[in-house]
Formats: structure tokens, sequence, C-alpha cells
């Protein structure tokens, strides 16, 4: 990344700028058209609404978490108008409300939704909800930015429209890229000039894209570290970085177990991220600082209604057991510090376990 200084109308970055769109879709799984925006990830997010979809488009939103919420209110600027499928904090919407709600209403345009919600640590049914979207005129626009390298996503095969990533997750780089990417059915979509959009004009990087350019003034430091990041995944491989973090996550969930912690999330986990409520009597505000300031570990507090009642911790891109083997023995010591009965190394003893496990199971 300190090489930023390359001049992005230049052969080197077009040969960079066109690895970096093959490397992400090895990374995403998909032979579908990618474009990478100089973003955060909401920017995808409002692409895919500003491109596909014109005010007065029926739409379904599914939320159940922050992220969720995020869908509602972006829909609704745009003029959509907004169907919302609601669970409570740590619950699922089940892919039979979704084809319940397409069947009722066959004018719906498009479905939104987390692939996995990481306010709660809870995953949709995606291979579901997109059997629920086929044949029906609707797109399926998929937030996987923390489900991207942590869990399966068939794109091609279960027919995902538009599946939208960010950079800070399991690319493993600092924030500031967006990519998506779109289907056959979404380009179609796509054709029609709209207004209301401009800097996040699909077809602008597509047709970009093909020549090995950016439309805009590329973010340049990000896109060589990708580079880097799509090499290091493309050699350890795309499902070897996925069972990783869901081997950490559920190693992490069952030492949360062992410790007499009760998870938050029910139905399907997710593997980018295990909630764990505090226990009765404790604060996450607590748990959460005393692991910056007695060991500089960083995990993260709840959102919105959810702060003070669960941690959060996450199993992306570069984590490894040795990474967990430290923060489920720094828990430990937190817990006991707040007045928890705690027997010290059960949760270790649990992650060992699982890791043990995994190992003998895969020959090494």
């Amino acid at each position: 990344m300190a090489g930023a200084d390359i001049h992005h109308r230049t052969e080197d970055f077009r040969a960079l700028y066109s690895g970096v769109l093959e490397g992400l879709k090895y990374f995403m799984g998909t032979t579908n058209d990618v474009m990478v925006f100089t973003s955060s990830g909401t920017g995808a997010m409002e692409s895919a609404i500003s491109n596909l979809f014109s005010a007065g488009d029926k739409a379904l939103v599914v939320c159940a978490g922050k992220f969720g919420e995020r869908w509602t209110e972006m829909t609704r600027a745009f003029g959509l108008q907004v169907q919302v499928l609601e669970a409570p904090y740590g619950d699922a919407v089940t892919p039979e409300r979704v084809a319940e709600a397409l069947q009722t209403d066959p004018g719906i345009r498009g479905v939104f939704v987390q692939a996995t919600e990481s306010s709660t640590g809870v995953s949709h049914d995606i291979e579901a909800m997109a059997r629920a979207v086929k044949g029906t005129d609707a797109l399926l626009i998929v937030d996987a930015i923390t489900g991207l390298g942590t869990s399966h996503l068939d794109i091609d095969g279960w027919g995902l429209d538009v599946v939208i990533g960010g950079s800070q997750k399991a690319a493993m780089i600092p924030p500031g890229l967006a990519f998506l990417s779109l289907s056959p059915k979404a380009w179609e979509r796509a054709e029609p000039r709209r207004s209301g959009y401009f800097y996040f004009d699909l077809l602008k990087h597509k047709k970009g894209g093909e020549k090995g350019e950016s439309p805009w003034t590329p973010a340049t430091s990000l896109l060589l570290g990708l580079a880097e990041t799509l090499r290091y995944i493309r050699e350890l491989g795309r499902e070897n970085l996925i069972e990783n973090a869901q081997l950490l996550a559920k190693a992490t969930r069952e030492a949360a177990v062992a410790l007499d912690l009760e998870l938050f999330a029910k139905g399907i986990p997710a593997a980018a991220v295990t909630s764990i409520r505090a226990p009765n009597g404790v604060s996450s505000n607590d748990i959460v600082k005393q692991f910056k300031t007695r060991f500089g570990s960083i995990i993260a507090n709840g959102q919105g209604s959810m702060k003070g009642e669960i941690f959060r911790i996450a199993h992306l891109g570069y984590f490894d057991f040795a990474d967990l083997f430290g923060v489920i023995a720094e828990l430990e010591i937190i817990l006991h510090s707040l007045g928890q009965k705690v027997e010290f190394g059960q949760g270790v003893r649990r992650v060992q376990q699982v890791y043990v496990e995994a190992a003998g199971s895969q020959g090494s």
C-alpha cells in the first residue's frame, strides 16, 4: 500500500485494476460482473437501489438488526414502497415469510437482505430465500459485507442478483472500498437510464472495468492492498478461508457455553462474528473496556439498544486459533475480575478441543 503514487491512467494501474476485478470474482465465487467503488459498503448498497429501482417500485426488506434497518432507511430514502419483514434482535426472518410476501404481492420488484446480520451475530438462509425469489420478477439483493469469506454463498448457482462486499472484513484491508456482483437479470434492470445517480453509475463502472479503468479517481493504496490480500486468498483457497471462520465461530460458541454464558443469536449463528450476552449484573461496556485496557484487544459492543447487553467477537480474515486461545483466556480473567465464578482454562480448553478435533479430521 506504500506504493500508492502509481497513476490511475497508466498501464501499470490498468493491470492492477483488472487483476483486482478477477481476484474479486474468485473471492466471491462468481462469473458475474464485479464493480468496485471508492466508498464504504453502504455506497455499494446505495448503488444497487439507485441503479436498479425507481421511486414507487415495491420493495421487500428483510430486517433482523441494525443493518436491516439501514436497508429500510435507504430504500425509503429513494422513494420505494417498502414492506418490512421484521424479526426481533437475535432472531432471523424465515424464508417462508419471504415466499409468502412474494406470493401475496407479485408486484414486488426487489428483496433486500443481509447474509450475516453482524449487529446480532445471526445469518439468514440465503439459499432458501433465493429459491423463493426465483421465477418472480424480483431481484434478490444481498448485503454480504460480513458474509463473504465467512459463509457459503453460491452466487451463480443460487441466482443471487446483487451481492455486496466491503474491503475491511474478510478482504482484510482498511475500510474504503466496496464491491458488488451483478447478475444478467439485474443488468436487464440497469440498462434503462434512470435519474438519481452519477458517481455510483454501474454502467460506467462496467465499461471502465472492461478497459482496466476506474471511471473516477480510485483509492489506489487500497487497491494495491486488496490485490495482495486477493493473492493470499487464492493461495489459501476461498473454501479454506470460509472454513477457518466457521471453525473459529464454532469454538467461540462452545467456549462461551462452557463458561455458562448465553449466546445471543438464535437460529443460524453467523461465522463472521459471535454475539454473547453479558452475565446478569454485568455490563458489556465493562467487558469491552477491559479487553482494551488490560490486553490491548478490540472486541465490539452491542449497537443501539443492545449496547451494554451483548459483546461480539469477530472471526474474519486473518484471525486464527492462536488469536482465539488468547481472547478466550482474556475473557475468563475479565469475567473473574467482574465477580463471575470462573474455572480458569475451561473456555480455553474447549477451544483447544475444537482445534484438535478439526486438525485430526484434516489429517494434520
